[in-house]
This record gives structure tokens, sequence and C-alpha cells, in this order.
């Protein structure tokens, strides 16, 4: 018996039902979100982008449609959804963020926001960033050691006691972490105040299962990954210092350190630190630190703002290692600056191959330095402003980079990526 038609006739009505459901799909979106406005996104580069952030912006949103409802939004790619998210709470990021898996080189693409004015709609979207911040609770402090206590408890934010200094075994993998489905990295709530690297071996969160065994297990190669980086006195990655009397100095001697997650999304999540009265070089200010990462990406972008003092110099660098190669460049008008060193300079046994790297605005560079322990880029603050972003590869990551060449080409790419960021603008439909 011949059961082509059959078959066909099968395949047929299998097709007109997934039509039908796309399409009752679709009239169910339009019917929970009938208020419409279009993204307009342009790739100014001549190069394809991947994993790439848009922000459309609260006052954007709000001038253009004032009733727009947070609480109750899609974004849309033609028919498919893209996971986004609103962001209330990092002052730096405000409106919907969302992240494009890939653009082609000088492509224009429209994307649809669709609302309810009123109501609440709840989406289910992938998580791949995440932020948190983890203290011991239900024991106290002897001699600045937290003894006893159970548990960690996880807290939107911290007042960090005046009794906690370095292995004080109160804060959970010892500062906040943050990470994407690329690296994870924390840094010391603590006159230390460096950043680490914790390398992953898979795609999944995993902050939340950290120094959760021993506290400290995270030092030897765990399922997810482990701390790759060894920070000790440098800079790490990406530290905020000051370049004083031929050193870098970290935000050592503070008054009060407050740290805020301030966002913890799906798509992209963000810390907040304030760091009050930190005297450096004859001078007092207060200092407040934004770190932020995105989906699909490995860089972390530091926003600082120094008030009461007008520093100089902001500046940030890279641990010396011996295993590793220096690469420096100034930038130009269309690629960012950057120091960067790759080398076997993992803290996995031998060493695996691992790039870390700064990346800045040309015009706010100084001069590249150095001290003992660390590789040095000065920047010259505006305003007590300044911003930059950093980044660490280890190449056991999944689709880890593994070579020297293939570290720069990517660092190179990104360089230009951040002079010519995607170009968004919004209209009603």
């Amino acid at each position: 018996m011949n059961i082509l038609p059959k078959l066909w006739y099968i395949g047929a009505l299998l097709l007109m039902a997934f039509c039908s459901l796309g399409k009752l799909a679709a009239q169910n979106l339009k019917k929970e979100f009938p208020q419409t406005l279009t993204v307009a996104i342009k790739n100014p580069l001549n190069q394809q982008r991947n994993d790439v952030m848009v922000l459309i912006k609260k006052d954007d949103l709000l001038k253009l449609a004032p009733s727009f409802n947070p609480e109750a939004f899609v974004v849309l790619d033609g028919k498919k959804e893209i996971a986004s998210q609103y962001n209330s709470k990092d002052a730096n990021k405000k409106g919907i963020v969302l992240v494009l898996d890939q653009m082609a080189a000088n492509e224009s693409r429209k994307l649809t926001i669709r609302y309810n004015k009123q109501g609440t709609a709840s989406r289910s979207y992938t998580k791949r960033t995440q932020a948190e911040l983890s203290h011991k609770v239900g024991g106290r402090f002897e001699n600045r050691k937290y003894i006893g206590g159970a548990s960690f408890e996880n807290v939107d934010s911290l007042r960090v006691p005046d009794e906690v200094t370095d292995h004080s075994y109160y804060i959970r993998y010892e500062g906040p972490g943050w990470e994407s489905d690329k690296v994870g990295y924390r840094f010391y709530l603590d006159w230390r105040n460096g950043t680490d690297v914790f390398g992953k071996t898979t795609k999944d969160m995993v902050l939340q299962q950290v120094g959760q065994d021993g506290y400290d297990s995270y030092h030897e190669l765990q399922p997810w990954g482990m701390d790759v980086l060894k920070v000790g006195k440098s800079l790490g990655v990406g530290t905020l210092a000051m370049f004083h009397n031929g050193q870098a100095n970290r935000v050592a001697e503070t008054d009060s350190m407050i740290s805020v997650i301030s966002e913890n999304g799906n798509v992209y999540s963000s810390i907040l630190t304030n760091y009050y009265g930190w005297q450096v070089a004859g001078l007092t200010m207060d200092v407040q630190s934004q770190l932020g990462i995105h989906a699909g990406s490995r860089l972390t972008h530091h926003q600082v703002q120094a008030t009461g003092a007008n520093p100089d110099n902001l500046s940030t660098g890279l641990i010396k290692d011996k295993r590793s190669t220096l690469h420096t460049s100034k930038g130009s008008n269309d690629k960012w600056g950057y120091i960067a060193t790759y080398g076997k300079q993992s803290l996995n046994g031998e060493g695996d191959n691992l790039g870390i790297a700064v990346l800045f605005r040309p015009k706010d560079f100084i001069t590249f330095s150095e001290d003992v322990n660390s590789h040095i880029v000065q920047l010259k603050p505006n305003q007590g402003q300044v911003e930059y972003f950093f980044l660490a590869a280890w190449e056991l990551e999944p689709e880890g980079i593994k070579t020297e060449e293939a570290f720069l080409q990517y660092l190179n790419k990104t360089a230009t990526e951040l002079a010519q960021p995607v170009q968004v603008s919004l209209s009603k439909k």
C-alpha cells in the first residue's frame, strides 16, 4: 500500500494546525498588549555584531508614550518574542533592555514594543545574567571574624559592618558577585576592593552555589568552573584605583561602604556601591561605582562618579603575571583603547590560557603606568566621572577563546564596537 499520500495529508494538517496556533498566539498578544511602539535599530559597522545589547531609555519611552506600563509589555522581532526586562533601579540604564543574538554588517532592523496601559503580565525568559550579595546570619563577630552562623542569606543591600576585613568569613565569596552566561566576577567588599574572576564551564547561572560548600572551595575546579585569577595586592581586572607616588592605590581607606543589587534580571544585572570618605593622596572623596553586565557578553561596564574632591586621575588595570604577554592600545576615533594580557595565567593547575583586559575611551587616556603588582592605565575624570569596560576570557568556558591570536581579534573587534554603538530610535507605529 502506498502510504505517501497519507503522510502528505497528515503533514498538511499539521502545518495548518501550526499556522492556526501562530495566528491565535499573535491575536492573543494583540489583545493582551494593544498599544504599540516601533524601535528602529541600526548597526553602523561594516561587520557582524553578536549579543547586542539595546537600551530603550525610560525618558524616550515616556516622552513618546506617557501611558507606557513597565509592568505589562513584550518586545517582538517580527513574530518572534525577544527576552527583555525593564530596569527601574539602575540610574544609568533605566528603561527596556534587550539583547539581539546577532546583527549583520550595516543591518537596520525594526522591533515592536506591545504594551498594556494597565495591569501586569508575567513573561518567562531564560535567566542569562545574575547579581547577588549574601552574608552569614545567626552568628557574631569576634576579633573581626564572624563566628557561628549556619547559613547565608541573600540581601538586596548591605552596609558593610565596621568589623569586616579580609577573610572575616561573613560575606559569601567575600563580596558581591555578578555573571553572564559567559563569565562571572566578584569584588572584595572590604579594604581590598579588588575585582576577581570566576571562570565558567557552563552557560548556566552558578553564583548561587559558589561558596556554599566549604566557603572557599571555588579555588579548586568545580563542575561549574572556578576562581581563575590571582588578585593579591594587584588591580586584578578592572579594579578602581588612583595612581599616586608611583603606585595604584585601591579604595582601601573609607568611612563606610554600602553595596546594592540594583538589577538582577534575565538579560541585564548590575551592582551599585557607594564608598564614603575615600582617603587617598591627601584627598577625601565619595565614590559611586556602578557595575553592569548583559547576556552573552564577557564585558563588565564600570561607571564611576567621584564627588567632594577633584582627583587628577582615576586609574585601573590588570595584575602582573610573568606567564602572560602585555598588549596596549591608546585607541583612535573609531576604536577604544585597551590594556590587556594573555597567557597561561589562570589558577587551574599548571595554568590555562586566560585573557584579561580593560577598555577605555581614548579621550580619557592619560598614560600607561605600572607598579610592582599591576599594569595600569591612568584616566582623566570629567567632572569626577569616568567609565571603562573590563573582561576576562578563559579557554575552558563553553566556546572559549583558546589562542592569543583569537583573543586579540576578539579584543580589537570589541574595541571597534564600543566606539560605534548601535543606533536606537523610537517612534509610534
